[in-house]
């Protein structure tokens, strides 16, 4: 049985990549802050570990692979998916604590877990495993008003380049999905700003297809990568936007 750890598994983008691992059979580590949550997921499938950590705070990360471990003797794939999106506006009118939360989880966040997963992967027999990390359409080209949140997806594509080089010779690939208005709880709410301020909201797209697309890189064979991968809802507005 193959086995995956999410991160942010209790809603969104990481609850339907979740859901989906688990009607597939593999063994899933689900990551997120909400023990409530993770509880309930767990209840309904066997296969499910809960894995309650603040993925900003290094101890509680490691805690949460050291329990992982303690269940199955192997990490084969990391969905390195939390994230946050805080009030956003001009440069300006960004508040300092919405800047250090986008970075802790967006940046700092990713980088703890991955480097956790890749500490396991490269320790493991046999060696090597998967990382997959969530970018955005915004690790390319930013939406207005988002320089917190757009600056740390573009380091994420950096964070992704480098674990690719450093893990190639250790059997541990790693690419990254960059998702487009899937319809989470965020994208909703960004669509309610737009019908609050009478502007006409962007396309949206079935979460369950952005998790379907994480399935497909996650199968492959040790010997293919998906480097960069985009989906998005087909009419939005990403070429030609930047």
């Amino acid at each position: 049985m193959k086995s995956i750890i999410v991160t942010g598994a209790s809603s969104g983008i990481g609850r339907a990549t979740a859901e989906l691992f688990l009607e597939q059979g593999w063994t899933v580590g689900i990551l997120a802050r909400g023990a409530d949550t993770l509880n309930a997921m767990a209840k309904a499938h066997s296969n499910a570990i809960p894995l309650v950590a603040d993925v900003a705070d290094p101890d509680a990360v490691t805690g949460a692979f050291q329990t992982f471990a303690e269940h199955t003797d192997r990490l084969d794939v990391l969905f390195n998916n939390a994230g946050v999106f805080a009030p956003g506006g001009k440069i300006d009118e960004i508040a300092l604590d919405a800047w250090y939360q986008t970075v802790n989880v967006n940046l700092n966040g990713m980088f703890l877990c991955a480097r956790e997963a890749f500490k396991t992967m490269r320790n493991q027999s046999p060696q090597g495993g998967r990382i997959i990390n969530n970018g955005s359409i915004a690790a390319h080209v930013p939406r207005p008003n988002s320089v917190h949140y757009t600056a740390t997806k573009h380091a994420i594509t950096g964070l992704t380049r480098s674990l690719s080089l450093d893990g190639r010779e250790l059997g541990i690939a790693c690419g990254q999905i960059d998702i487009g208005n899937a319809r989470t709880p965020m994208v909703q709410g960004l669509v309610d700003a737009a019908i609050a301020e009478g502007n006409e909201p962007d396309p949206t797209m079935a979460v369950a297809d952005a998790a379907k697309s994480v399935l497909h890189m996650a199968n492959l064979p040790a010997e293919a990568n998906v480097q960069f991968m985009t989906v998005m809802a087909t009419t939005m507005p990403y070429i030609g936007r930047g």
